[in-house]
C-alpha cells in the first residue's frame, strides 16, 4: 500500500509539473497571440487610413489609387511632351536641309533644289489645320506650337531669300496670309539692310530705344522712305519697266516692304504700354501721325506686290494697334479716365465758376456774341481735344465708340451739374432753412465757410449772378455744339451712322443722340448733336425763367409796401409840385443794380431777351396794381404815377448805357403800354377830355384807335383796358 501510494503521489507530482509546464506554454502562447491580434488590428487600421481619400480628409497623404491616376497623368503629358519635341525636332531638321540645299546649290538653284522647304511649308500647313479641328486639349500649348513652326518657316524662308535672287514661282500662297505675295526679292535684299541698322538703334539697349519716345523710330522710317525715293522712282523704277514686274511701282514697292519692321516693332511695344494709358496713347497718336504723313507723301498700296486688286486700301501702321481689340479697349478707357479727371479738375477750379474774360477769336466756330464761365469753356475746350486725337481713325466703328464713350457723357456730366445748381437753388430760395447738399457752389464769397447765408445766397445780385453763371454755361455749350454739328468731321460721321446698319444699332440704345433714320443716299435732316444741344436748351430756357423770376420777385416784393400807400405820404420829396415815394427807391435802385450786372456780365443778344422779359412783367405788375387795380385817384395823383413810370424807363436807361441795338426805342418799348397808361392816368384839360370824349363817344373801334393813334403816337393798350384807366380817374364821369 504505502508502495502504491508514494508511486500514485510521483505520478501526480509528475502530472501536476507537467501541468503547470504546459499551462505556462498555454499563458505565453496565448500572450504571443494577443500581441499578434494586436498588430494586425494596427496594420489594418493603417491600410483602411491608407484607402481614405486626400481630398476628402486634408491628411496631406495620397492613397495608392490617386499615386498611380497621377502617375497616369504625368505619363500621358510626357508622351505629349515627347510628341510636340518630335514635331519641333522634325521641323528644324527640315529647316535646316533647306538652307544647306540651297547653300550647296546656289550655282544652279532650281524647283527640285527647295523639296525640303516645300515638305517643312506642307507640313506646318497640314498640323495647322488638323490642330484648328481639335475641339479639346491645351489650345494654349497648341497655339505657342502653331506660332513656332510657323516662325521657323519664316525664317527659314527669310534664310532662303537671302541666298536667292530669284525664284517667285517657288512659294506656295498660305491661306494664313493676307495676300498672296510677300514682295520682290530683289527689293528685300535692299530692305535686309535698314531693317538691321533699325534693330540696332531702335530694339536693343541703345538710348535711342525708348518706350516714350516713338516719334523717332517712327521718324527714322519716313526718312528712309524719303531719302530713297528719288534712286527707286529714277533707277529701279527703269529696270523694274525692263522686266516682267512694270506694273510695280517701286518706291511703293519699297515703302511697303520698310512696314513689317514697323510692325513688329509695335508688337512688341504695345504690351509694355498697357499698364502706362500715356504712353499708349502716345505711341497711338504718332503712329496715326506717321500713316498721315506716307499717305502725303503719295504712298498707295496699289502698285506694289501685295495688290490684288486696284480698290485694295492701306491700313496704316497704326493698324497693327488698333485692330487688337484688347489693345484699342486699353487706349478707350485710358482716355475715358483721362477726359473724367480732366472734367472733375475743370469744375472743381477755383475760377471754375467765374465768367471767364471775352477773349475769343474771330475764326472760333461758335460766335463771339456768347459769354461764358470759366468751367464751360474749359469742357467745350476738352471735348474739342479729344475731336483731335480721335479724328484720324481710320474707322467710322472706332470714331463712334469714342463719341459714344468719351465726348458724350462729358457733355451729360457738365449738364447734369448745372441742373442740380439749379435744382439746390430753387430749393434754397423756397424758404428752406438749412443748407442743400449740392447747393449751387458758383464760385460766391461764401464759398468754404461753415455758416452759410441761404438768404445771401439765393437774394439780391449775389443770387441772380449764380443763375446767370448756370445761364452762361448752358448757352455757351449750347453754342459750341450748334457749330460742332455743321463741321465736316462730325456731319460725315453722323451720316455714316444712319446709312450703316452696324453703327445705327450701337448708337440706337444711347439717349444721348438724336434717332438715326436717315436711308440710302438721304442727307440726315438733323445734326448729331441735336439731342444734346435740345437738352442744354432746355437748360439755358430753365436758367433764363428763373433770372426773369427771381429778379422780378424781388422787386415785385419791396413794391409791395409802395403799393399799400392809399393816399399821399407826407413824407414825400416834392419837386415841381410831383411828388416821389420813399418807398419808391429801393425797388428802382435794385433794378438799377441787377440791370447794371446784366449789361456786364451777359451777351448782347442775352441782355436784350432779359431785359424785354423782366421790364414787361414789371411794367405788367406796375399797370394792374398802382392804375387798373386801385382806388380812384385824381389827377394829381396821376401825374405822380406817371413821374414814377418814366423814372422807370429813365432808370433802365442809365443802367444799361446804351447797350440795346435799338437804342433809346428797345429801352422803352416794354414800358409803352405802361406809358399810355400813366399819360392816360396824368392827362388834364382838353386832352383830358378828348380821351373821354374819343373812348366813350365813338362807337367804331376803327375810328377810336385811329384817334388815339392821333394822340398817343401808337396805341398798346386795348379799348377796354383804356376804359378801365380812365374809370380809375376821380373826375370820370362815364
Amino acid at each position: 500500500m504505502a508502495a502504491q501510494l508514494a508511486s500514485s503521489q510521483l505520478k501526480i507530482d509528475t502530472l501536476i509539473d507537467e501541468t503547470h509546464v504546459c499551462a505556462s506554454a498555454h499563458i505565453n502562447t496565448a500572450q504571443e497571440l494577443s500581441l499578434l491580434r494586436h498588430s494586425l488590428t494596427d496594420e489594418l487600421a493603417e491600410l483602411s487610413e491608407e484607402l481614405i481619400s486626400t481630398f476628402s480628409e486634408g491628411t496631406g497623404k495620397s492613397t495608392l489609387l490617386e499615386d498611380i491616376e497621377t502617375l497616369h497623368r504625368n505619363l500621358k503629358e510626357l508622351h505629349t511632351i515627347k510628341s510636340y519635341v518630335q514635331v519641333i525636332e522634325h521641323a528644324l531638321k527640315l529647316s535646316e536641309a533647306s538652307l544647306e540645299r540651297i547653300r550647296s546649290s546656289q550655282l544652279s538653284i532650281s524647283a527640285s533644289s527647295l523639296c525640303e522647304y516645300q515638305t517643312l511649308q506642307s507640313f506646318v500647313s497640314e498640323l495647322s489645320e488638323a490642330f484648328s479641328k481639335v475641339e479639346d486639349g491645351p489650345g494654349d500649348q497648341i497655339f505657342h506650337l502653331v506660332q513656332f513652326l510657323e516662325k521657323v518657316r519664316e525664317k527659314t524662308w527669310a534664310g532662303i531669300q537671302g541666298i536667292m535672287a530669284r525664284g517667285d514661282n517657288i512659294r506656295v500662297p498660305q491661306v494664313s496670309q493676307k495676300r498672296g505675295n510677300s514682295g520682290l526679292y530683289a527689293i528685300q535684299a535692299l530692305v535686309q539692310p535698314i531693317s538691321l541698322r533699325f534693330r540696332y538703334h531702335f530694339e536693343g539697349t541703345r538710348q535711342t530705344n525708348r518706350l516714350d519716345k516713338p516719334e523717332w523710330y517712327f521718324t527714322h522710317i519716313l526718312n528712309v522712305v524719303h531719302e530713297h525715293r528719288t534712286f527707286m522712282q529714277s533707277v529701279v523704277q527703269r529696270l523694274l519697266e525692263n522686266s516682267e514686274y512694270k506694273q510695280i511701282d517701286a518706291w511703293h514697292e519699297f515703302t511697303y516692304l520698310l512696314l513689317p519692321i514697323l510692325s513688329r516693332k509695335l508688337k512688341k511695344t504695345v504690351p509694355l504700354l498697357l499698364p502706362h494709358p500715356s504712353l499708349l496713347a502716345h505711341t497711338i497718336y504718332q503712329a496715326l501721325t506717321f500713316d498721315a504723313a506716307l499717305a502725303q507723301e503719295g504712298f498707295l498700296i496699289q502698285g506694289t506686290s501685295a495688290s490684288n486688286k486696284s480698290s485694295d486700301k492701306w491700313e496704316g501702321a497704326s493698324e497693327v494697334i488698333l485692330g487688337n481689340a484688347e489693345w484699342f479697349e486699353s487706349w478707350l478707357l485710358g482716355e475715358q479716365k483721362f477726359a473724367e479727371d480732366q472734367y472733375h479738375d475743370a469744375i472743381s477750379a477755383a475760377d471754375a465758376w467765374l465768367i471767364a474774360i471775352d477773349d475769343v477769336h474771330e475764326d472760333e466756330v461758335h460766335s463771339r456774341d456768347v459769354k461764358s464761365t470759366n468751367s464751360a469753356r474749359r469742357i467745350c475746350s476738352l471735348i474739342e481735344q479729344v475731336t483731335d486725337r480721335y479724328s484720324p481713325l481710320p474707322r467710322f466703328g472706332q470714331r463712334t465708340r469714342f463719341l459714344l464713350s468719351v465726348q458724350l457723357p462729358i457733355l451729360s456730366l457738365y449738364h447734369a451739374r448745372i441742373t442740380s445748381s439749379l435744382d439746390a437753388f430753387e430749393a434754397l430760395s423756397s424758404a428752406f432753412v438749412r443748407t442743400v447738399p449740392g447747393a449751387l457752389n458758383f464760385g460766391g464769397k461764401d464759398e468754404g465757410s461753415i455758416h452759410v447765408d441761404n438768404r445771401g445766397l439765393t437774394s439780391g445780385v449775389e443770387g441772380v449772378q449764380r443763375l446767370c453763371k448756370a445761364l452762361l454755361s448752358a448757352k455757351y455749350v449750347e453754342s459750341v455744339m450748334r457749330g460742332w454739328g455743321e463741321d465736316l468731321f462730325f456731319l460725315e460721321l453722323w451720316t455714316e451712322i444712319n446709312h450703316n446698319p452696324e453703327l445705327r444699332d450701337q448708337v440706337i440704345p444711347s439717349p444721348f443722340l438724336p434717332n438715326p433714320q436717315a436711308a440710302g443716299n438721304e442727307i440726315p435732316g438733323d445734326t448729331l448733336f441735336e439731342e444734346m444741344i435740345s437738352r442744354y436748351e432746355r437748360l439755358a430756357n430753365r436758367s433764363e425763367d428763373m433770372v426773369v423770376h427771381q429778379i422780378c420777385g424781388e422787386i415785385e416784393s419791396l413794391l409791395k409796401a409802395h403799393f399799400s400807400l392809399a393816399s399821399p405820404n407826407p413824407n414825400f420829396d416834392h419837386t415841381d409840385d410831383i411828388a416821389l415815394a420813399q418807398t419808391l427807391l429801393a425797388p428802382i435802385a435794385l433794378l438799377s443794380s441787377h440791370l447794371t450786372f446784366l449789361r456786364m456780365n451777359m451777351s448782347q443778344a442775352t441782355l436784350t431777351i432779359l431785359y424785354r422779359r423782366i421790364t414787361s412783367r414789371l411794367a405788367d405788375h406796375i399797370l394792374q396794381r398802382q392804375i387798373l387795380y386801385r382806388g380812384n385817384f385824381a389827377m394829381r395823383e396821376g401825374k405822380s404815377i406817371r413821374t414814377e413810370c418814366e423814372l422807370w424807363v429813365e432808370t433802365c436807361r442809365a443802367a444799361l448805357g446804351g447797350s440795346l441795338p435799338s437804342g433809346r426805342a428797345g429801352v422803352e418799348a416794354p414800358w409803352m403800354k405802361l406809358l399810355q397808361a400813366a399819360c392816360l392816368a396824368s392827362a388834364e384839360g382838353d386832352t383830358w377830355v378828348a380821351f373821354v370824349e374819343t373812348t366813350f363817344g365813338t362807337s367804331n373801334d376803327d375810328d377810336w384807335e385811329f384817334a388815339m393813334e392821333e394822340a398817343l403816337g401808337s396805341v398798346e393798350l386795348g379799348r377796354e383796358e383804356v376804359v378801365r384807366v380812365l374809370r380809375r380817374r376821380e373826375d370820370c364821369d362815364r
